[in-house]
């Protein structure tokens, strides 16, 4: 819009910062993003449920019964991890592309102190459409998956591969979930409490300008053409630009718009 503006009107730096404050939304997500999502959250839930009730006496009978029962449960725990492994290896490759590991996200890694700590209200300029922690939980969750189906299948036939092995597969099928629990774990924490906004980029795949240009500006940069860049020590400036408040949200990692 601004490029067409741009183009019948010469747009001051006043009128420009106007516009781009207000509350435009910015695709996200597509339709078959959410379908494969829907998909893959759906068999991730099952297979925690079903493994952590198989695998923990606290908790058995309180989650069971939603399986049908502890035999039910153990019988389709490993017809669970199956749709899984076909869930996540669509969802694998629909992300490999901005999932890749690159210079920029070693930067951020680096400075994950200070967004943990909340010490600057923007991301830095370089942060893509995923910054480095979304990239890394990504990752973790391909290799638990990996470890998963592999361990798993020792397990599901034990007669077939040995005692040794089964047991070499129960210890790594109990530390891949145990990553995967804390991944999903912190996933949720960011995605509805830590960080505003998210949720509704999840849920709608629209997010406003303002969120992304705070949260992942080298994707706002590309996606709508607007080249200038914010400086994250100094928000009052920032806000200046873009005519927003100087009043930072205030809360864990609630950052200020930008």
């Amino acid at each position: 819009m601004l490029r067409k503006l741009d183009y019948h009107i010469r747009l001051g730096e006043d009128d420009r910062a106007a516009l781009l404050a207000l509350p435009f939304r910015i695709r996200t997500y597509e339709r078959y993003h959410f379908v494969i999502r829907e998909r893959d959250v759906a068999n991730h839930a099952c297979v925690l449920l079903s493994g952590f009730a198989v695998y923990s006496t606290w908790i058995y009978r309180a989650v069971t019964p939603l399986f049908g029962g502890g035999a039910m449960t153990r019988l389709l725990h490993p017809w669970f991890s199956l749709g899984f492994a076909v869930a996540f290896t669509l969802q694998f490759l629909n992300w490999l592309g901005p999932m890749t590991w690159n210079a920029d996200d070693r930067r951020w890694v680096r400075r994950i102190r200070e967004y943990v700590s909340n010490r600057s209200p923007r991301e830095p300029d370089y942060v893509d459409f995923f910054n480095g922690g979304q990239k890394l939980y990504f990752w973790a969750i391909v290799g638990s998956a990996v470890l998963f189906l592999l361990s798993g299948i020792p397990i599901w036939f034990p007669h077939t591969f040995g005692r040794i092995t089964v047991d070499i597969g129960y210890v790594l099928h109990d530390i891949a979930a145990l990553v995967m629990l804390g991944g999903f774990i912190i996933h949720i924490y960011e995605s509805t409490a830590a960080v505003r906004g998210t949720l509704r980029a999840m849920t709608r795949g629209t997010v406003e300008r303002r969120w992304a240009r705070t949260h992942h500006p080298a994707w706002y940069r590309r996606i709508t053409g607007d080249g200038r860049s914010c400086d994250p020590v100094s928000p009052a400036a920032c806000a200046s630009r873009v005519g927003a408040s100087t009043r930072w949200p205030a809360g864990p990692r609630r950052r200020g718009p930008c």
